[in-house]
């Protein structure tokens, strides 16, 4: 059985003057699973998001959430968000903003539930404006999460936070998601999305570059990695980009095999060989780099 759209770009473009945000993207997000949006600065991650919560409508194509327009109120009671930049009320409390926006929902999270799981408690009784950027963030994604909702958009949820507040948050992702929930999350951090995400698309410029599963964009890149534990390695065909890394040679290549051949033809050092897959930080930086 096919698993559930929760939401979905189908051909959006979407232009600001003469600057193309989105140019012909598809993407979707099914129950149940967690997808990873990624891409550089200026890529058009953040349109996406804005387009497919209703904030922001496409010049072609169509979002759609639960199989509906986004614009309707009623679509986006399923809808639980973070995004890139909050502006929180300075004067309530911790506890008072989470109570406001638990109002809006029919069957919230309960308040309690919610300040235990980002670690809220002891600021409970806190102003907002009295609040670390840290401690705002992690308020941030609790409201997201306060309406029980069907699916969470998360834009950049763990910027600015300390490693134990980031556990914290992609626990909840993941319990979200186990339980059948979907999950949009758009991040730099690509050792979070290869922690969390089931599915990766990979935008540049504007333009799909990549989809799939993580080890799918992996191999769409086409990439390997040699591991030589020694510098003064020879310059030879087949290498796409070179990095000295704690005195050893990593080769970023498209054939390991071909390459390994060439380096024993000119008498390289192979001490302490190793071929790897690319990772995904480095097929990101393959799909992308070369984005007009």
């Amino acid at each position: 059985m096919s698993a559930v759209t929760a939401a979905a770009l189908e051909g959006v473009s979407k232009s600001f003057g003469r600057t193309v945000a989105l140019d012909g993207v598809d993407l979707s997000v099914a129950c149940g699973e967690i997808h990873a949006l990624l891409g550089p600065n200026g890529a058009g991650k953040t349109t996406a998001l804005s387009t497919l919560v209703g904030l922001r409508r496409p010049d072609a194509g169509r979002a759609r959430l639960f199989g509906c327009d986004p614009r309707r109120s009623a679509s986006r009671l399923r809808l639980g968000c973070t995004p890139q930049e909050t502006s929180l009320p300075q004067t309530l409390t911790v506890r008072e903003t989470l109570d406001l926006v638990r109002a809006h929902y029919p069957q919230p999270r309960a308040t309690q539930e919610l300040l235990e799981t980002f670690d809220l408690v002891p600021h409970a009784r806190r102003q907002v404006g009295g609040l670390s950027g840290g401690q705002r963030r992690r308020l941030s994604v609790a409201l997201a999460f306060a309406g029980a909702p069907s699916l969470l958009v998360l834009d950049e949820p763990t910027a600015g936070l300390d490693v134990a507040s980031r556990r914290v948050l992609w626990a909840a992702i993941r319990r979200h998601a186990a339980a059948g929930g979907a999950v949009l999350l758009s991040t730099h951090q690509l050792e979070e999305a290869e922690a969390l995400a089931g599915r990766v698309t990979v935008i540049a410029a504007g333009r799909v570059r990549a989809e799939g599963t993580v080890d799918a964009v992996r191999a769409r890149a086409g990439l390997a990695r040699i591991r030589i534990a020694a510098t003064g390695v020879p310059e030879v065909p087949g290498v796409v980009r070179r990095e000295l890394l704690n005195g050893a040679t990593m080769l970023y290549v498209r054939d390991a095999g071909e390459v390994v051949r060439e380096l024993v033809r000119h008498d390289a050092s192979l001490e302490g060989l190793e071929v790897t897959p690319a990772t995904l930080e480095e097929a990101f930086v393959a799909l992308t780099e070369d984005a007009p």
